[in-house]
């Protein structure tokens, strides 16, 4: 029985085949041409030494079967790799899903990625043409119930009648590239000295930078071992500020020393396995109650004093047990009103004087995991949420019904999980409590380049104010803050921070661009790491080979303690 060994040659026809890959094709058809050469004449040679061999006898008939069977011969397949391209989303032939260009095409076939509507692909979504369709500008009531009256006489008298035109920061004045070793999760301004950003990143990190001076900078690593979720400063000491970062702490730091002080550690063992490693990942400040409020991945919120650093009674459940407290505000008129978010697709509000698990004022309630939850800067009166639906919802009244939200604005901000939570943020500033500010998931071309703006949104209106990009920016920029007290945002978009500023009217040209040559005497940048790092990524690599929370804890911990094993912090590097 003669056994046949089949070659399979496979023909791509697509335009990247390379002369190299003939070539190699061509010398493998060489070799197999020789090796069928030589199988047929061992094949000749065995059927001469058959017929000689007959008269012989019978007996040697099991022999040559032997040697026929132990000879092989192979045969080539070819197959052609013609035809029609199939869509990697829904498998169908006769359409393709994925970038052509610097535009993404979706699959027809599937639900508009942004408004999560069929019908429709996110090209041609009536949200992304206009970001005001479908939604609802905020009226002005003229009947007062009690409520309304309450509202109207105590709260509302404090914003102006006239809304003015806002001054938005559009143009990148100063960068620090790559400060940080892992992607930025938090931003905090000074609170006295404007020309200051302190910055957390994946690591732990804790940065401190002069905008207004790029050269000096200074990052520490041996305050957090993991994520750095909160950074608020000290009420009456600038120089002292408070962290929660997901290896459990809560940490009361010296800006100048940079010693910590561990007034919380929700892992005091170690590392145990993920099913019990507690994250603090929300925080926030009551001055006039002299409480820290802190939150963790169990749904649970812990009290802490300012004035012993010292916790102060037990955790309370202010979220479905086990899932994760994301987002903490305290009210900036009510000392006793706090408004929190987690993963239970759900914003809640909550009094201090009758803090319990089943004492939530209201409950506002959202499709999918709410990423954050702010009340309005003046009066706190509003309340503005991002949720991964690609919705931002506004409450206009939280002395009103807030069993509905006043207006849902469609937005791109769905992230993947190499990505720090978009936040939609409110403008300090602004006096009509209407301007907000988010980065976008989704890209557009511009000038032929993909890239990702951010969007400076009138939540009365739903309408798109601006999108301030820069073509040095191909990154997405999810965190994003705004300064109290100043026309300057601030961006963290992987590992590098970036400072706009409002662009000047010289520096813009008769066709409204600004000019090169300005730009480039403007713009101010810093490479950290002296552009060693980093290189040969693609836009898309965003510095995290993973983003599993435990195994970054897991990581960090020495002599099998886990991240909770103490350290004497110091300056990593200093410039």
């Amino acid at each position: 029985m003669l056994l046949r060994k089949r070659t399979v040659v496979v023909h791509d026809d697509s335009s990247d085949y390379s002369d190299e890959e003939d070539e190699a094709v061509e010398e493998e058809d060489d070799e197999n041409e020789e090796e069928e050469d030589f199988v047929k004449e061992e094949e000749a040679d065995l059927r001469e030494g058959g017929e000689q061999d007959d008269a012989a006898g019978d007996g040697d008939d099991d022999e040559e079967e032997d040697q026929r069977s132990s000879v092989t011969k192979k045969a080539r397949i070819s197959i052609s790799l013609k035809g029609a391209k199939v869509c990697k989303v829904c498998k169908a032939k006769d359409h393709q899903a994925g970038f052509v260009g610097s535009v993404y095409m979706d699959c027809p076939n599937k639900p508009c990625y942004l408004c999560k509507k069929p019908g429709h692909t996110t090209l041609t979504c009536p949200h992304r043409i206009a970001t005001e369709h479908g939604v609802v500008a905020a009226l002005r009531k003229h009947s007062m119930g009690l409520v309304d009256f309450v509202h109207e006489r105590q709260l509302r008298h404090h914003l102006p009648p006239v809304k003015l035109t806002p001054v938005i920061p559009n143009g990148v004045d100063s960068a620090v590239i790559r400060l940080h070793s892992r992607r930025v999760t938090y931003l905090e301004f000074h609170p006295t000295k404007d020309n200051l950003l302190i910055s957390g990143d994946k690591k732990g990190q804790i940065g401190i930078w002069d905008f207004e001076k790029v050269f000096e900078k200074t990052v520490y690593d041996q305050i957090h071992t993991c994520l750095v979720n909160s950074i608020k400063f000290h009420p009456w000491q600038d120089g002292m500020l408070y962290t929660a970062s997901s290896d459990g702490k809560v940490c009361y730091t010296d800006l100048e020393t940079a010693v910590p002080v561990e007034i919380f550690d929700l892992n005091p063992d170690g590392w145990a396995g993920p099913s019990t490693w507690r994250m603090m990942y929300a925080m926030d400040l009551n001055a006039i109650r002299n409480l820290a409020l802190a939150a963790d991945n169990f749904g649970f919120l812990y009290q802490l004093d300012m004035r012993s650093n010292l916790k102060i009674g037990k955790p309370i459940g202010v979220h479905k047990k086990g899932t994760k407290v994301v987002g903490l505000h305290c009210h900036p008129i009510e000392p006793d009103l706090f408004l929190t978010c987690g993963n239970d697709h759900t914003a809640r509000i909550w009094d201090m004087r009758m803090l319990d698990s089943d004492s939530c004022l209201a409950e506002l309630q959202h499709s999918r995991v709410v990423t954050s939850a702010y009340f309005s800067p003046v009066t706190g009166t509003k309340i503005l949420t991002t949720c991964q639906d690609n919705r931002i919802r506004v409450w206009d009244n939280i002395c009103a019904d807030l069993t509905t939200c006043s207006r849902e604005i469609v937005h791109s901000h769905d992230f993947n999980r190499y990505l720090t939570s978009f936040k939609a943020e409110w403008d300090p500033k602004d006096p009509s409590e209407c301007l907000t500010v988010i980065g976008r998931y989704i890209s557009d071309d511009f000038q032929g380049v993909a890239l990702h703006p951010i969007d400076f949104i009138d939540i009365s209106t739903g309408q798109l104010v601006e999108q301030v990009f820069d073509h040095s920016i191909t990154t997405i920029c999810p965190v994003n803050k705004l300064h109290p007290r100043i026309n300057v945002m601030a961006t963290g978009s992987s590992r590098s921070l970036f400072v706009w500023k409002p662009k000047e009217e010289s520096d813009v040209g008769a066709n409204g661009t600004e000019s090169e040559q300005k730009k480039q005497i403007k713009l101010r940048i810093y490479e950290a790491d002296g552009g060693k790092s980093g290189k040969g990524k693609s836009k898309h690599d965003y510095d995290d080979d993973d983003d599993d929370d435990f195994s970054s804890c897991k990581k960090k911990g020495s002599n099998g303690e886990g991240p909770s094993s103490s350290k004497v912090a110091r300056p990593r590097r200093r410039c």
